[in-house]
């Protein structure tokens, strides 16, 4: 089975035209390498595949979550349809094997890191959305990201909740702090901490010093959540 039908195969669609799945597949560091022509990789496919995840997310949260403001689902949409969130379906999907990537990306972990799988993610669904399946870019949308909602929601900016518990119970100063770094300049980690009057409460590593901030604030609402303040 080639590379092209596995795929197909894990997200249970054929293509009618396999060439948007290809492209869907292939960075531009490979188009460059082997100098295909103009608008051979998946970049365009990326912006049109934004475009039919942020509908699709749109509509899901507009019709579940009725009493929210439009402030308050564009900021969970922001929240919930993240780059780690799309690495992650990408990964569950297997994408990154199938990504064709320079020999000099792929040595370097391209394959493996968020920003190129994420990327892949939304140009599949681009790719999907040319072909005529709209409804089985939801099914898709719907299976491998708005997945986990009521564990993601306590995620939903938990900094600033757990701000407003700490401000609420009078109960000291919130700090984050750095405490490691990892990993070469295109594919930092970052582990930061949550700490409560100088004690760690919750600890989080990222692809990014915010996204690990949040992830410490999580960490720190599930800890006060079994010790009260």
């Amino acid at each position: 089975m080639d590379s092209l039908s596995k795929i197909e195969d894990t997200i249970g669609y054929k293509f009618q035209d396999k060439n948007l799945l290809e492209r869907a597949l292939t960075h531009s560091s490979y188009a460059n390498e082997h100098r295909l022509p103009h608008f051979s990789d998946n970049e365009r496919l990326e912006f049109l595949g934004d475009a039919v995840l942020e509908l699709i997310s749109s509509e899901f949260l507009y019709s579940n979550f009725p009493n929210l403001s439009e402030g308050d689902l564009s900021k969970m949409r922001a929240s919930l349809v993240c780059e780690p969130t799309l690495a992650g379906a990408a990964r569950q999907l297997s994408l990154g094997d199938h990504i064709r990537l320079s020999h000099g990306e792929y040595t370097n972990g391209g394959h493996k890191r968020d920003s190129i799988l994420s990327d892949a993610m939304e140009a599949l669904l681009g790719a999907m959305f040319l072909d005529g399946a709209i409804a089985d870019c939801k099914r898709l949308v719907q299976s491998y990201i708005l997945v986990d909602i009521e564990d993601r929601l306590l995620q939903f900016d938990s900094k600033t909740r757990l701000q407003e518990i700490v401000q609420a119970r009078h109960t000291g100063s919130l700090t984050y702090l750095q405490v490691a770094e990892s990993g070469p300049d295109h594919d930092k980690s970052f582990t930061m901490e949550a700490h409560l009057n100088g004690r760690c409460i919750g600890r989080g590593t990222a692809s990014s010093k915010k996204h690990a901030q949040q992830e410490a604030a999580y960490r720190g609402l599930l800890y006060l959540k079994e010790h009260p303040l």
